[in-house]
């Protein structure tokens, strides 16, 4: 619920705040984060992070959302999405909800797999543009996983070769 909630208790009134609604600018990039409960791994193995890009064509063919930078950590993601069609909530919503009845089923689990609603801040120019794709191109050097961006394998940069044609849902130009 969007709106404030007001519960009668006694004499006096308790205010009670839903969840503030998340602003939606279409044409706008968004730098979203996700991160798994009690910040456990969310791709614990390789068919885990095929498995999560494969919810992207997915979800894709269903709702055209374009991303310029990803990058899947072990326990977290980050996503340089734009969604002109649907609210980044709903893109957000469905993708989550698929992975984590994926990660559910494949571990044999209940229960949560993401530590909270994701992050989401939108970004309002090019350089602001320009400073998300390296930060999330960085995250894995920043991490101490690999010592240079090319060398990791689940983020954007594996498509900038000429070999490697990109998702449909991929924006090389953005």
């Amino acid at each position: 619920m969007d709106e404030n909630i007001y519960e009668a208790t006694g004499n006096s009134e308790v205010k009670r705040m839903g969840r503030q609604k998340r602003i939606w600018v279409p044409h706008r990039f968004y730098h979203i984060v996700c991160r798994g409960n009690r910040r456990d791994p969310l791709f614990k193995e390789t068919n885990d992070f095929l498995a999560f890009l494969h919810i992207l064509h997915q979800l894709h063919e269903k709702i055209p959302f374009e991303i310029a930078a990803y990058c899947l950590m072990t326990n977290h993601f980050h996503l340089q999405l734009r969604s002109k069609q649907e609210p980044i909530s709903k893109v957000m919503a469905l993708m989550n909800k698929r992975y984590a009845n994926y990660y559910n089923t494949r571990y044999r689990l209940t229960g949560h797999v993401f530590e909270k609603r994701y992050y989401g801040k939108w970004i309002d120019n090019d350089s602001g543009m320009l400073e998300v794709s390296r930060y999330i191109h960085l995250n894995p050097v920043e991490a101490h996983m690999v010592h240079a961006p090319e060398h990791y394998r689940w983020r954007v940069y594996l498509y900038m070769h000429p070999k490697s044609l990109p998702p449909k849902f991929m924006n090389m130009d953005a």
